[in-house]
């Protein structure tokens, strides 16, 4: 029931944060404006998600993390109901916001959650588990609000959304046991002086330097892909791009056998091995064909979501002291990353299209390969 109940809250906070994503062009057309201009509504929720994430582990610290995963989950049905009645973009934009504030108390939190309550030896595995969860969330957070678009509007779908989390929410709070291995922090202050010694460690912190680079990739290529499919030669409708997000699904098979080849190759060659898969797999999405494109997006996924499950556990079992904030601190330079790579794709599209945001992925990529080879180097 624990697993369960860590599976909700994945699957939770991955569902609110990408059901804009597939329905953006729909969202450009009737607020007239560009896909730079509409990629803020990615940006915005990944930005306040950095912001809260080192803060929300300090508290996690002190409060307790069960009762910081409930509550963040109760108070996240609150911006889903209000952006679907948003009037306006800037509207959108504010409670879109308000919803990244929230997110970080529910997959961060739950994260050191893990690394608490279950053995280093079986913390990777359900770490596997969690992240296939959120893969799930993810994509019926796309799937299903591009599905309901067409018929009843965006609007209406994100309505939609809220009452699954609304559902999820009793889920959490019903199955997620209190803490066995929690320790309160003495104070706030000593909590804030546990995450600011994180800071002090090169691995940890050059691993939150690969966590910047896979959010970053991750945003550029799903958001800027839509935009690719809905353009000539492709022209898919709304549901088609939803569908083409499918691909997330990958992740279910293979993210819980991570611990199994971490520790069969090592957490260093298994990482390089996945960026280098990664890597495969955004070049080509640059095919014509569209069968292509989406073998090269299962690529990306599985390898994406390899390397954040290594990312993840290795911050979550390795932090001496300030669990939950060591994990903050990661979510913090994750979603950056993903504030980022929502904007500048944007700076590069009008005049290089896809190629040049493939480009710039290809070049996040080497750079977290040698973040890996420094950070994992006997790991």
């Amino acid at each position: 029931m624990p697993r369960a109940a860590i599976a909700a809250a994945g699957f939770t906070a991955m569902l609110n944060m990408y059901a804009p994503q597939a329905v953006l062009p729909l969202m450009s057309a009737e607020f007239g404006v560009g896909p730079a201009a509409i990629s803020q509504i990615m940006t915005v929720n990944a930005l306040a998600v950095a912001l809260t994430a080192p803060f929300t582990g300090v508290i996690a610290d002190v409060l307790g993390r069960r009762f910081v995963i409930a509550i963040a989950i109760a108070l996240l049905v609150i911006p889903g109901v209000m952006m679907s009645f948003s009037g306006g973009l800037e509207a959108l934009l504010f409670w879109r916001f308000v919803q990244g504030l929230l997110l970080p108390p529910i997959f961060a939190v739950s994260v050191a959650y893990i690394g608490a309550e279950w053995p280093a030896d079986k913390a990777t595995a359900v770490t596997g588990t969690f992240i296939a969860a959120t893969a799930v969330g993810g994509f019926t957070g796309r799937m299903l609000t591009a599905a309901l678009a067409e018929p009843i509007g965006w609007r209406n779908a994100l309505f939609a959304d809220a009452a699954i989390t609304a559902l999820c929410a009793l889920v959490v709070i019903a199955l997620l046991p209190r803490e066995r291995s929690f320790v309160h922090g003495t104070t706030l202050a000593t909590s804030l002086r546990q995450m600011l010694s994180h800071m002090r460690n090169p691995r940890l912190v050059a691993t939150c330097g690969v966590g910047f680079g896979i959010m970053f990739n991750f945003i550029a290529a799903f958001t800027y892909l839509g935009f690719r499919l809905a353009a000539p030669p492709f022209n898919l409708s709304t549901a088609a791009i939803g569908a083409v997000f499918i691909t997330y699904l990958s992740s279910i098979i293979t993210a819980p056998f991570t611990g199994r080849l971490v520790s069969s190759l090592g957490r260093r060659n298994f990482g390089l091995i996945a960026l280098a898969f990664w890597m495969g797999g955004i070049l080509l999405s640059l095919a014509p064909s569209l069968p292509v494109i989406v073998f090269g997006l299962l690529m990306i996924t599985a390898a994406g979501f390899y390397v954040q499950v290594c990312c993840q556990s290795f911050v979550a079992t390795n932090a001496r002291e300030g669990n939950s904030s060591a994990v903050g601190l990661y979510v913090t330079s994750f979603y950056i990353g993903g504030s980022f790579g929502g904007l500048i794709p944007g700076l590069l599209w009008s005049n290089t299209g896809w190629p040049g945001v493939v480009a710039l992925i290809v070049a996040m990529l080497l750079i977290m390969a040698g973040l890996v080879r420094f950070a994992w180097r006997d790991a």
